[in-house]
């Protein structure tokens, strides 16, 4: 089964994890979260995610989803990528977890592509919907 680690600011992995327990019933196993935000040197940022994922990785890969493509997290794990083989997404919300927690046991490659179709079909303006009942 390929690992999840949500490296983001603040309390989000931890919320998004609470969701996704909720609607499935049960902690998803190989699931954790990683808040960066509280390290101001990006070396020890660096190092913390390099632990992580160290401690992390089953054999089977680790996807990462970050939050802000762009911003600290996100920075950090893309160094990591350089040195790793391993994904990461940016832009995570509840849609994409979800998908990535269903997927995960069909390969990398699909991973990605099924976590980032939720993430992106999880996002539209209600308000055009049709109503439903």
């Amino acid at each position: 089964m390929i690992s999840l680690l949500i490296v983001a600011h603040g309390n989000l992995g931890d919320s998004l994890i609470q969701c996704a327990t909720y609607v499935l019933g049960k902690r998803p196993e190989a699931l954790e979260n990683l808040d960066l935000s509280a390290c101001d040197d990006p070396n020890e940022m660096f190092a913390r995610a390099q632990a992580r994922i160290n401690e992390f990785d089953q054999g089977d890969g680790v996807l990462i989803l970050t939050d802000v493509y762009g911003a600290s997290p996100c920075n950090t794990v893309c160094k990591i990528l350089r040195n790793r083989e391993i994904e990461a997404i940016a832009g995570v919300n509840l849609p994409m977890l979800l998908k990535a927690l269903t997927y995960r046991d069909q390969g990398m490659a699909t991973l990605v592509e099924k976590a980032v179709a939720g993430g992106q079909s999880g996002i539209f303006n209600v308000h055009s919907e049709p109503a439903r009942a």
